[in-house]
């Protein structure tokens, strides 16, 4: 079985803070090895730098740690080097080197060029990042506003794939539904931060607002620091709205299989894992329709994917639904087998298992 080494720049997979981010990584983990691959994590040094001060040191850190991998790797080489999420906040500059020094591929899922950032605070982070997917043998393209910054700058040797973003289905047992008349039930999924976290809260209390008199309760899970701001923000509405906090996943897909929608207008989503898993429970999506959204629902079929940043089209998209039932239903069945089958775990696997595969000195064992 070939060894892979594995490395999230932006969050590992073992950090301590829950987010989309760490599920991704894990999940990319497990499709590895579903897809016939042993990997490893080479390592958790986190190289994300909001302001852009940091890259310096982490610069050194990364080269360091680079060197103590090749030196340790020197007579037992993994079959491949592979990095998930590359950008200029969060640069990879120790895959590219251990790859280059031990003469194994490098593959990267979900790289970001950002040509704006070639000057300013971030210059030494997007000139890593930039370095990085030059680099790269593959670059696995998870969201669709990524690709045509790659295609422009693919070097001729670099091959693009898709990997549409996925999930395990076992994480998420078969809903038994769990939904019962009366006033349309909505759910929110989301971190509770300052960004584009309570940018989308705030387009999310302004949509509710337009819902006029459409019968609706809201549940929220989800806790941060701008926790205070969007219980602000949702006050509005008084008992109509419901908050949980951070929930456990078991009871978070308690609420996922009784929720009719789950809302989020989505700010800068570079696609949203709470979209992918509430449509696991048959949960349709309205959602804003910013970065890769349009990949993890598919409109008109899923749910609904509105404009972005479009409060009003958001409200319109639920009232459409929650007037129509009989399309609510057919969303339901929809989201179940799409989320399931075509965004689940085997699916994923057997595109790495694809296009990893020519990468390899030794065929998979």
């Amino acid at each position: 079985m070939s060894r892979v080494a594995f490395y999230a720049p932006l969050k590992a997979p073992d950090h301590p803070v829950p987010s989309g981010e760490r599920t991704m990584a894990r999940l990319l983990l497990r499709a590895l090895g579903a897809a016939g691959f042993a990997p490893e994590v080479a390592s958790s040094l986190r190289t994300r730098d909001p302001d852009g001060a940091r890259h310096p040191a982490l610069r050194a850190e990364s080269l360091a740690e680079a060197e103590r991998l090749i030196a340790a790797w020197a007579s037992d080489p993994p079959a491949l080097w592979f990095t998930y999420h590359v950008y200029y906040k969060a640069p990879d500059w120790i895959g590219p080197a251990v790859a280059a020094s031990l003469g194994i591929p490098y593959v990267v899922a979900e790289g970001s060029r950002a040509p704006k950032r070639a000057g300013g605070p971030h210059a030494l982070g997007h000139a890593g990042a930039e370095a990085a997917l030059d680099a790269a043998d593959l670059i696995l393209v998870m969201n669709r506003r990524d690709r045509p910054a790659l295609e422009a700058a693919r070097p001729a040797r670099q091959v693009l794939a898709g990997l549409p973003p996925f999930l395990d289905p076992a994480d998420w047992p078969m809903p038994v539904t769990g939904r019962t008349p009366g006033p349309l039930r909505l759910l929110t999924v989301a971190m509770m931060r300052e960004g584009d976290k309570l940018a989308s809260y705030r387009l999310l209390a302004e949509s509710l607002a337009r819902l006029g008199d459409v019968p609706w309760t809201l549940d929220v899970a989800g806790d941060g620091p701008a926790a205070g701001a969007v219980t602000d923000l949702l006050a509005p509405f008084g008992a109509r709205v419901r908050r949980h906090g951070a929930v456990a996943s078991d009871a978070l897909s308690v609420l996922y299989a009784a929720a009719d929608l789950l809302v989020w207008p989505a700010v800068n989503e570079a696609y949203g894992m709470a979209l992918l898993e509430a449509q696991a429970h048959g949960c349709p999506v309205v959602a804003g329709g910013y970065g890769g959204v349009p990949d993890v629902v598919r409109d008109g079929a899923t749910g609904r994917v509105t404009a972005p940043g479009d409060a009003v089209a958001l409200a319109a998209a639920i009232r459409t639904l929650a007037e129509r039932p009989d399309r609510l239903a057919a969303m339901r069945a929809s989201a179940l087998a799409f989320a399931r089958d075509e965004r689940g775990l085997d699916r994923a696997a057997a595109i790495l298992r694809t296009t990893l595969a020519p990468l390899l000195r030794t065929s998979l064992a």
